[in-house]
């Protein structure tokens, strides 16, 4: 460690570099230092941590796993409620969506759809405030979900910190927690070797994990976080942009991973043809889905549409065939 540095100063130094290695990894998917060399420099950051503890800040990643256990998770009343969505089971279903979107809006031009595949896992919110992680709930009924905030810190690909100075002072980030099938499969592994009953499925895995009372055990699950959609979002120091797609990829600069398979479509016609494309890929992904989720991607398009029930006009869920 350089003599010109103070404790401080390096443990500083440590966080933002340690922070960047794990956006390059989990966000930017481009790993940019080998694993002996970021475990190198968490273990300098653990060792200043534990002669300095007065040192230690919330969002040193060293605080993402721990933490007291609890006795019973809080209740947790959404500020902005989240709603499940309606579903599509065939090609019709598509084509009436959006003849319903274009008769209630009185337009006929090709409307522009945001498209990601259902990822498969529990629905969580992730609230920050001036850039810091500071609450994180499930879903719940919709209106209340539990504080899960203990857990989410300790998800691998979860930021403590939001990257640059652009977001919104309280910005409420929604997404899916998931466990990739190899993670699912070596735990279940580690399951039948302590003589535990394993796991249905990765989704059961990772709802299971996140409503642990002790967060040390939800760390040592394989969790990973992919962000959809923004909920609250207070004070911007800078307007969001009018397309969810577009919302979607400012999320990412901010340092939120979100899954690869996004992409936008004009029209029912090419929202089948991601459909059909995703359907196929689908065996190859390293988590489950269950369909594929499309939105409207205009911003004002979604507020004139509005709601019906608890379910967004503006979106809809177009569900495969059952597997086993």
């Amino acid at each position: 460690m350089s003599n010109a540095l103070s404790p401080a100063q390096r443990l500083t130094q440590l966080i933002n570099t340690i922070s960047e290695y794990n956006y390059q990894y989990y966000v930017a998917d481009n790993p940019t230092v080998p694993d002996a060399e970021y475990d190198r420099l968490m273990r300098e950051l653990l060792e200043i941590e534990t002669a300095h503890p007065d040192l230690r800040s919330p969002d040193s990643p060293s605080q993402k796993v721990g933490g007291a256990t609890l006795s019973a998770f809080e209740q947790i009343e959404h500020e902005v409620p989240m709603l499940s969505l309606d579903n599509a089971f065939d090609e019709g279903d598509m084509v009436a969506f959006e003849k319903r979107i274009k008769d209630r809006l009185n337009i006929t031009d090709e409307i522009s759809f945001s498209c990601e595949p259902k990822l498969d896992g529990l629905a969580v919110s992730i609230l920050y405030e001036n850039g810091k992680l500071v609450r994180a709930a499930t879903r719940g009924d919709g209106r209340v979900g539990e504080n899960i905030t203990s857990n989410v810190r300790t998800i691998a690909n979860v930021p403590l910190s939001l990257r640059g100075d652009t977001y919104p002072s309280r910005l409420e980030v929604r997404g899916e927690v998931i466990m990739t099938r190899s993670g699912f499969i070596k735990l279940n592994e580690a399951q039948i070797s302590k003589g535990k009953k394993p796991f249905v499925n990765p989704r059961n895995a990772a709802a299971g994990s996140l409503r642990q009372l002790d967060p040390r055990i939800t760390a040592a699950r394989p969790l990973l976080f992919y962000s959809y959609s923004l909920g609250l979002v207070e004070n911007e120091k800078q307007p969001l942009d009018i397309t969810h797609s577009a919302r979607l990829k400012q999320l990412s600069e901010w340092g939120l991973p979100l899954s690869k398979e996004l992409e936008t479509a004009q029209g029912a016609s090419e929202c089948l043809t991601y459909f059909h494309k995703v359907g196929e890929l689908r065996s190859q992904l390293s988590y489950d889905i269950d369909g594929v989720v499309f939105k409207v991607d205009n911003i004002e398009m979604q507020q004139a549409l509005g709601f019906v029930a608890r379910a967004p006009r503006w979106a809809i869920a177009h569900k495969f065939p059952a597997q086993e």
